[in-house]
């Protein structure tokens, strides 16, 4: 049949089945394919807790959002125009995000009794959901699968776990994808190990397609043109990648070793993965027997010259605290990655959340101020893990670099960039004339020490978490901690010197400043420019630096007549910013739920205010 082909700006797609799928490579897939084509794109992962809940149950729903457009993307998108559900209960959780006018392709094979029951139908699940108004598209997925690949020779388990491929392909044609680009990406993963893949891979894509030209039940088929965006070599990229990648930089323009010391957990791990396939570029990396023995083997490494990185989620960095305190006492190199996810204790370790932000700045005991910055979308990571690392190296300091499951797990666009455009990292390196070393003797404008490295003769020195002078010898002189104290507080506050100013989105003084910090970053500015259109007086301060905060935030504060914080959490932001600049009265948008905000929900809190 003749279908009705519309250009259209962006896109929503929503697959989503049981874990057992592949929800997260058709999603990863048709992402690759649209980064690969020219449109701007944004993701978000969205998958259970569980390793393997129950199959077809409502916990066990795992699924992959893509935006993708023909201009700016900021987020995975509020609500979906195809919504893919492989069964009963991807369909009634995900019901929910569906547009008014949007499709929704189902394997009618998967809605039989016992999918349904599974479920929680009593009935017809279309008219029990309320969308009779959508447009449903049923295809026996599974039956069509099988039919593709019965010559193939593969069991029926491994025909089942085709079927995410066919469902690619009926994507692809509803959405003018070019599924060549898929076929590459099947040669690369299969061709050398599994070349057997190859082949009925490309046939059930290539069926799934032919199989949606041919169908009545698509009335419309949409083509989005790639995206007009500066001239460079761009890939897709997640922010645990773009983390990894910005250390690698960061250990080449520094001319230290990278080392990496972690203990795996969600959803930091991909990060310690990625490090290690770089063996060629003088990643060394090693996966710890716990989170204490990650920070500790790290504070070693940077004891010893390197550039010293651990990564880890909120329970790990709980773990870390006490050495974090070591880092700080002994003043060394160091950058610890805190992938954020919902708490407390395990709480849900697939979902995201800002609720670290009162431990990263006060979890530790004693007099122990630390840098804290903030990574604010996947692409930005590589920036922020290379900025941590320049503060850390140049200034003889632990940093705390935040991200979130989020930024970690989705992705988007990167231009890559030339190294020649990162400024080079110069660690302050003891050197002749700072003999006779005093290894916590400090320059004054920075309150920097030197670093001695071990082997050299001349710079022997002691270091460990008791207090030292100057000198670094013991002591428990009650002026001298005081000083120490002081200067290691200091030094932290004096970063402010070298950070960025703070910036705003609109204009520079008005009603309503709207300010957000990590990864809210794409959803604020969205709400904020859909606002500004509307002709309402909203503008936007983005903060990547948390401790210390930039220089001009109480000018730029100064400006607004109010101030709405919004962040998932209960507001530990808007509170660190009442300690620091009380003059200013912080209003708050918050939710804790383990998931993004909606773009309308931040509209809607802009208006309350205003």
């Amino acid at each position: 049949m003749q279908h009705k082909v519309i250009d259209t700006k962006d896109v929503v797609i929503r697959f989503a089945g049981d874990s057992g799928d592949g929800m997260q490579l058709t999603g990863s897939l048709f992402a690759d394919m649209s980064a690969i084509y020219g449109n701007e794109l944004s993701t978000f992962p969205d998958f259970p807790a569980e390793i393997r809940a129950p199959h077809g149950t409502l916990s066990g729903v795992s699924g992959f959002q893509v935006h993708i457009g023909s201009g700016h993307i900021t987020t995975p998108g509020d609500f979906c125009d195809l919504l893919v559900a492989m069964n009963p209960a991807a369909l009634k959780t995900n019901a929910k995000w569906l547009k008014r006018t949007a499709m929704v392709l189902i394997d009618e094979d998967a809605f039989d009794e016992q999918g349904l029951q599974k479920a929680g139908f009593k009935g017809d699940p279309v008219s029990e959901l309320g969308i009779e108004d959508r447009t449903i598209i049923v295809a026996p997925i599974t039956s069509l699968t099988e039919e593709s690949l019965k010559d193939s020779g593969m069991d029926i388990k491994a025909v089942h776990k085709c079927k995410n491929m066919f469902t690619l392909g009926m994507a692809c044609f509803i959405y003018s994808r070019p599924v060549e680009y898929i076929y590459q990406y099947l040669e690369k993963k299969f061709g050398k190990k599994h070349p057997e893949m190859v082949a009925p891979n490309k046939k059930v894509l290539n069926d799934g397609y032919n199989y949606a030209s041919n169908i009545q039940a698509i009335p419309n088929t949409y083509t989005i043109e790639p995206a007009h965006m500066p001239k460079g070599l761009y890939r897709n990229i997640t922010g645990n990648q773009a983390t990894a990648w910005g250390f690698l930089a960061a250990s080449e323009k520094s001319g230290r070793p990278l080392f990496c010391g972690s203990y795996p957990i969600t959803p930091a791990t991909a990060i310690l993965e990625e490090l290690a396939i770089y063996k060629s570029l003088g990643a060394k990396t090693l996966q710890a027997e716990d989170e204490i023995a990650g920070i500790c083997t790290a504070i070693g490494a940077a004891y010893a010259g390197d550039l010293a990185v651990t990564t880890t989620s909120g329970p790990g960095l709980s773990l870390k605290s006490e050495a974090l305190g070591l880092a700080v006492m002994t003043e060394l190199p160091l950058v610890v990655v805190d992938v954020q996810r919902a708490g407390p204790s395990t709480g849900i370790p697939t979902k995201t959340e800002q609720s670290d932000l009162n431990q990263v700045l006060y979890g530790r005991n004693g007099e122990c101020p630390l840098a804290v910055v903030a990574a604010h979308s996947p692409a930005h990571c590589f920036d922020m893990a290379f900025q941590a690392s320049k503060l850390a190296l140049e200034h003889m300091m632990p940093v705390i670099m935040l991200s979130e499951g989020f930024l970690g797990n989705g992705s988007e666009p990167w231009r890559i960039p030339s190294m020649k455009d990162y400024p080079e990292i110069h660690p302050p390196f003891a050197g002749e004339g700072d003999i006779p070393f005093r290894p916590f003797a400090r320059d004054p404008q920075t309150m920097v020490r030197k670093w001695g490295l071990p082997g050299q003769k001349g710079f022997e020195h002691r270091v460990g978490g008791l207090e030292k002078n100057h000198d670094g010898v013991l002591s428990s002189e009650p002026l001298n901690h005081e000083m120490m104290v002081r200067e290691r507080a200091e030094k932290v506050a004096r970063l402010a010197d070298v950070i960025p100013p703070l910036e705003v989105t609109g204009s520079e003084s008005g009603k309503l400043l709207v300010v957000g910090w990590g990864g809210t970053y794409g959803h604020l500015y969205s709400a904020v420019m859909q606002e500004r259109e509307a002709g309402k007086d909203v503008s936007y301060a983005h903060f990547d630096y948390i401790n210390p905060l930039p220089r001009n935030t109480a000018e730029v504060f100064g400006r607004y007549e109010k101030i709405l914080v919004c962040e998932l959490n209960s507001g530990h932001f808007a509170n660190w910013l009442r300690a620091q600049y009380p003059q200013f009265t912080y209003l708050q948008c918050n939710k804790v739920q383990g998931q993004p905000f909606l773009v309308q929900e931040l509209v809607s809190a802009m208006d309350a205010v205003l």
